[in-house]
């Protein structure tokens, strides 16, 4: 009894000493739901190209996880090191809490990461906890290396997570996810191509709402802000002025995404649905891992059926 009670004082020691980190379902039993991971390089870049979709899998009882590969701790203007990767964790954790889904954000520096081994090692591990169904990631050419290697890294998982005897101390799936990137702008060495476009205008005030606790990235200016600019962000004592400032931006910029992937939402809800969408989220079909079918792919974004 004297060891159980030790136990049990050092469980609750070592959880409160993580209270920013999303608790992972790695241990939950197969219940039949999907389950998707998103990787980002930052904290904030799965929140922004997953977010909505992501909001969406879980309102149907589906498992989501947003993992930032980086801490995150160089990207402010004025503050760096702990205290800003402890920050922005907790940023992470609560948009994930106001989506409905998980979090994870690994200890690597902001800027530093690099496609090792013991990175792919990483990788391959959270994709095989979470058992994926799904993978998304940033594709493998971008103006931030961060974002670059993540892709890398990602791809490089694509075929090992099957592997039995790579990281055998973590089983390995018995079926190849499916690997999708998020949308981006870049033109070389191909732009980017919407094989899948969903609408998030259900979810899109849900997003907005979940994005305003992105405060040191969104009312601070991240990396490169600055004192004068964060003068012109609302403070946090007007709640809805700030979300009337992020909803400003994300009107641009998810309506952008559903002009551009028009085609893509049309041959997925239909000429009469896909012409009104007014804010999306596209992703397209890397050419490593499972290529499904278009079947296959209604049944892993069950959303083009609903009415």
């Amino acid at each position: 009894m004297k060891f159980q009670k030790s136990f049990l004082f050092l469980l609750t020691i070592t959880l409160l000493s993580f209270p920013n980190q999303t608790v992972p379902a790695e241990e939950k039993t197969d219940d039949g739901k999907l389950r998707i991971i998103c990787f980002g390089a930052h904290p904030d870049d799965a929140e922004y190209r997953c977010g909505g979709v992501g909001a969406m899998w879980a309102k149907l009882g589906h498992h989501v996880k947003l993992v930032s590969v980086t801490n995150g701790d160089i990207g402010h203007w004025k503050m760096s090191g702990g205290a800003l990767a402890k920050r922005r964790t907790a940023e992470s954790a609560e948009v994930a809490r106001r989506l409905g889904v998980s979090s994870e954000v690994l200890d690597i520096h902001d800027g530093e990461l690099v496609p090792s081994l013991e990175n792919r090692r990483k990788i391959t591990r959270l994709i095989r906890n979470w058992k994926a169904d799904i993978v998304i990631a940033h594709r493998p050419w971008d103006y931030h290396p961060d974002h670059r290697y993540v892709g890398v890294l990602v791809q490089d998982a694509a075929y090992m997570v099957t592997v039995p005897f790579f990281c055998p101390d973590t089983p390995a799936l018995k079926k190849n996810p499916v690997f999708l990137y998020s949308s981006d702008r870049f033109q070389k060495p191909y732009p980017f191509k919407a094989d899948i476009a969903v609408s998030i205008d259900d979810v899109f005030e849900k997003k907005i709402e979940a994005l305003t606790a992105l405060e040191s990235q969104i009312f601070e200016g991240g990396a490169l802000g600055s004192a004068e600019r964060m003068a012109k962000s609302p403070p946090a004592s007007q709640p809805e002025l700030r979300k009337a400032f992020v909803r400003k931006g994300w009107q641009v910029r998810s309506g952008r995404e559903a002009d551009n992937y028009r085609a893509a939402l049309i041959k997925w809800y239909g000429e009469e649905r896909g012409k009104k969408v007014k804010y999306a989220e596209a992703f397209e079909i890397c050419e490593y891992g499972r290529q499904p079918s278009a079947a296959e792919i209604r049944k892993l974004f069950p959303f083009f059926d609903e009415k």
